[in-house]
């Protein structure tokens, strides 16, 4: 199922940001208007599953860890 609100390249782009260790989710809002629960969903949508909850478990670390990535 593909965001109709963004071509292949911003999506790749969204995911390769969310992908990113020291980026929080207030970043990708400020570049592309995505909130923390539509970027999850995108990237859950657009990895493999295995992939999604490996990332999953990173940024849940990182979340507990720093307040910036909350």
């Amino acid at each position: 199922m593909a965001d109709v609100r963004f071509d292949a390249e911003t999506i790749g782009e969204i995911i390769e940001i969310g992908l990113s260790d020291p980026v929080s989710f207030a970043h990708i809002r400020a570049a592309h208007g995505v909130g923390p629960d539509e970027g999850k969903a995108l990237v859950r949508r657009s990895l493999k599953p295995g992939r999604c909850k490996a990332w999953r478990k990173r940024v849940c670390a990182f979340s507990d860890r720093r307040d910036a990535y909350r």
